[in-house]
């Protein structure tokens, strides 16, 4: 039985809720080229600890996608992926979200990681749910939380979650996270599945406490603090200990941070730096059209063929390798090169 929720939220239909859940797919992309970038330029023998952190966090992000296309496809809906608005010119706002907050492509450094804080700041005690011009990515997921509640309370559970339990997720490219990839096939599983995102992202409790829940995969000794709190990690140069909460920041071991030993790569580049057939150009060419192939990948996947989602792996070291290989190249005034992030159409 669902649980009553004393006054209905703004999505208020089943079609709303669908539009809803796919936002949360746009959502959850428009984080990983800025992921993505950063975790590029990182040279990981002088930035173990950088190079942990950014690249746990990028295979959450994508964790949290898949979940947000099986709540999506649970209700009956289709996530779309493989669209020129995928990926707009940066810097970017996220979609639907507060129009003060933009994504850039940038290298590694402060600007970076004061740039992934605010993507993943924890709402503040008492915010009210934001189904659209969210100030915290939080507070739109309690939107549509308070959506499924009412929804479901006031057609029943089975009016709500009509899609084909084929269509769901199960395994993935994941094996950098101890976040749980989680089947939808009714409100209890899709909740959790909702509340997976948000502890990863901003901790426990709805950011009450800075552990998400998990293990670190990398040191299972430690637990694991989510992810605006392992940001913070690196910007004070300390570790969470138990006993440390939001307030105190981290008090527990050194984090290294080697600024030196990060790719200088140009912020926020374009296919139109360069003219057509300059090597920087081409490269960044060839980049783009793995990048759409695995959009595409994706798009298979949450759309009646999961299991093509394992074959996304060969397509992220590819990506891996061109976007390394661009911030090689030297690009003027000091810089690199970088990617740039623009749709290709597919053949």
């Amino acid at each position: 039985m669902c649980p009553v929720t004393p006054t209905p939220g703004p999505i208020g239909t089943v079609q709303s809720l669908r539009r809803h859940l796919q936002w949360a797919v746009e959502l959850e992309h428009a984080t990983l080229p800025s992921y993505l970038c950063a975790l590029y330029s990182i040279d990981a023998e002088r930035n173990p600890d950088a190079a942990e952190v950014v690249g746990s966090v990028f295979v959450e992000e994508m964790l949290h996608l898949a979940l947000a296309a099986n709540v999506l496809n649970a209700v009956g809906g289709r996530p779309r992926l493989d669209e020129p608005g995928m990926l707009p010119e940066y810097p970017r706002t996220l979609p639907h979200g507060d129009k003060s907050f933009q994504l850039s492509l940038l290298p590694f450094g402060n600007d970076a990681i004061e740039m992934f804080l605010q993507l993943e700041q924890p709402e503040p005690p008492g915010a009210p749910p934001e189904a659209d011009k969210y100030e915290t990515i939080g507070q739109f997921y309690d939107a549509v939380e308070d959506g499924l509640r009412d929804l479901c309370r006031r057609e029943g559970e089975d009016k709500v979650f009509t899609g084909d339990p084929a269509r769901q997720v199960s395994s993935g490219p994941f094996a950098h996270t101890a976040g749980r990839l989680i089947p939808v096939t009714d409100l209890a599983s899709a909740l959790a599945a909702l509340e997976e995102i948000v502890e990863e992202g901003e901790g426990t409790s709805r950011g009450g406490t800075v552990w998400d829940g998990d293990r670190d995969v990398f040191h299972p000794e430690r637990d694991e603090v989510a992810h605006y709190y392992r940001f913070e990690e690196l910007r004070v140069g300390r570790r969470f200990r138990r006993g440390d909460t939001p307030q105190s920041g981290p008090t527990g071991d050194e984090v290294a941070v080697d600024l030196a030993g990060v790719r200088p790569m140009r912020p926020n580049p374009r296919l139109a730096d360069h003219p057509p057939d300059h090597p920087i150009r081409t490269a960044q060419e060839g980049f783009n059209r793995t990048y759409c192939s695995l959009l595409r990948t994706l798009e298979w996947s949450f759309d009646g063929e999961p299991e093509t989602l394992e074959s996304a792996i060969g397509a992220m070291y590819d990506l891996r390798a061109r976007g390394q290989a661009l911030m090689e190249m030297p690009d003027g005034e000091g810089t690199t090169a970088g990617p740039t992030f623009e749709y290709v159409h597919g053949r």
